[in-house]
């Protein structure tokens, strides 16, 4: 493993830092037009993937559950979420998107351009060696994530 002191390392680390900058900035842009913070914007794109406990959010966000049940409370009065029973454990909350919320997850993905305009440049090939060396990185299977 090549030493932390390694000037290639730190470049990459540099750029990587870079690429989370932007990423950052462009999401709390574009959840600022839907009139959300970047949290509120978070928890509603998490949720529209699939409807989840508050403990599961937070951890997925890394963050303490009392902050996520300020902001369900704050995303379920604008009419964005909603909180039901789990089927699978009816003791347990979920929180999930209602249509509007739904809907409006889906825009601010849509007017994510960070993520679209620089990985346009790269061929299928390229952002699939990407996405395969992050995952790598992360620890993540390759088996986990789809094509």
């Amino acid at each position: 493993m090549a030493p932390r002191t390694d000037p290639l390392t730190f470049e990459v680390v540099e750029l990587i830092g870079a690429v989370v900058a932007r990423y950052h900035e462009e999401y709390e842009q574009a959840a600022a037009k839907h009139a959300l913070t970047g949290a509120q914007a978070r928890v509603l794109g998490l949720l529209a993937r699939e409807p989840m406990p508050m403990r599961r959010i937070a951890q997925q966000l890394k963050c303490e559950p009392s902050n996520i049940t300020g902001i369900v409370d704050r995303l379920e009065g604008r009419g964005l979420v909603e909180r039901r029973p789990d089927p699978a454990d009816r003791r347990v909350k979920l929180a999930a998107t209602t249509e509007t919320g739904l809907n409006t997850a889906l825009r601010l993905r849509g007017s994510l351009d960070f993520a679209s305009e620089p990985l346009a440049g790269l061929s299928h090939q390229e952002r699939t060696v990407l996405r395969d060396l992050l995952q790598r990185m992360l620890g993540i299977t390759a088996a986990a994530s789809p094509e």
